[in-house]
C-alpha cells in the first residue's frame, strides 16, 4: 500500500498521492504541513468537503486530532496554526461513508476523532506521531481509510445523482425539478441531502456556482468581474461580492490581491 512520491512545494508543506482506491472519495491529496510553517490565523472558507486532522506537534486550541465539518460560510478558528499537522480533505458524501455519521451533525463544527472514531482515532493520532516520515504517515492514512470504506454507510444514489446534477449544471438546477427527477418529494431531498452531504441543496449549489468563479479565475485571461459573475449565474456584481464575502470573508479584490 506504497503512497506514491511526494512533492515538496515552495510553500513549506509536503503532498502525497492517496491510494487510488481513496483518490476519488478526496478532494486534494494528502497535505502534510512541516515546522518551518510559521504559526499564522486562518480564514477557513466556506466548504462541502470535511476536513480531517491530525496535529504532530499540539496547539493550545482543538483537539489533538479532529474533523471539521462542512460550512457554508467562511469561519475563523480560535488560535493559531499548530506548529505541524497532517491534513486530508474528504470529499462531499465520501465523508458520509468514510467517517460512518450523518454529516449535518458536523455541519460548522470541528469534533474531536475520539469523539468519531473512537479508539480507531486515537490509534492513528499516536502511530502518525511516531512515525518517522510524511511516506509512513501518509500510509498509515491510507489504511484506515481504506478499512472505514469497505464498511461504511453507502449515499443514496438519488442524493448521488443530485450532486452531479448540481455539478454540472454549475449550481443552476432547480431543487424542486431535481427532487422530481429522482422521484422524491422535495422535502425528502432536503433532509436525505442534509444527512449525506451535510449541506441543503441550495447552499451545496450556491457552492458548486462559486466554485466556478474560483475555477474562472484561474484561467489565464480572466475576464472583468461582471463578465465572471454573468457567466457565473450571478444576478450582477454586488451580488457576486456578497457571495465572496460570505465564502472567504473578503472582497474579490482582495481574494485575487492576496492569491
Amino acid at each position: 500500500m506504497a503512497t506514491a512520491e511526494l512533492e515538496r512545494l515552495r510553500s513549506p508543506r509536503v503532498l502525497g498521492a492517496p491510494h487510488p482506491l481513496l483518490a476519488p472519495h478526496l478532494a486534494r491529496r494528502h497535505a502534510g504541513f512541516v515546522e518551518r510553517t510559521r504559526p499564522r490565523h486562518l480564514v477557513i472558507p466556506a466548504s462541502a468537503t470535511v476536513s480531517l486532522v491530525v496535529k504532530l506537534r499540539d496547539s493550545a486550541h482543538h483537539p489533538p486530532a479532529f474533523v471539521a465539518g462542512p460550512h457554508h460560510a467562511h469561519f475563523v478558528p480560535d488560535g493559531d496554526c499548530a506548529p505541524s499537522y497532517l491534513e486530508v480533505r474528504l470529499s462531499p458524501l465520501s465523508g458520509y461513508t468514510l467517517l460512518g455519521v450523518p454529516l449535518n451533525a458536523l455541519r460548522g463544527r470541528i469534533v474531536d476523532l475520539r469523539d468519531l472514531l473512537g479508539a480507531d482515532g486515537r490509534l492513528l493520532a499516536e502511530r502518525l506521531r511516531d512515525a518517522r516520515t510524511w511516506r509512513e504517515r501518509f500510509t498509515l492514512l491510507d489504511r484506515l481509510l481504506l478499512d472505514r470504506l469497505d464498511g461504511g454507510p453507502r449515499p443514496s444514489p438519488e442524493v448521488v445523482r443530485v450532486l452531479q446534477r448540481l455539478a454540472a449544471t454549475g449550481g443552476a438546477a432547480r431543487i424542486s425539478r431535481l427532487a422530481g427527477e429522482v422521484g422524491w418529494s422535495h422535502k425528502h431531498l432536503i433532509t436525505r441531502f442534509n444527512q449525506q452531504v451535510g449541506l441543503s441543496p441550495k447552499a451545496a449549489a450556491r457552492l458548486v456556482r462559486f466554485d466556478r468563479v474560483l475555477r474562472r479565475l484561474e484561467q489565464p485571461g480572466a475576464p472583468g468581474w461582471e463578465r465572471i459573475a454573468a457567466d457565473a449565474g450571478y444576478a450582477d456584481q454586488s451580488h457576486l461580492v456578497r457571495e465572496f464575502r460570505k465564502f472567504t470573508g473578503v472582497t474579490p479584490t482582495e481574494f485575487t490581491t492576496d492569491g
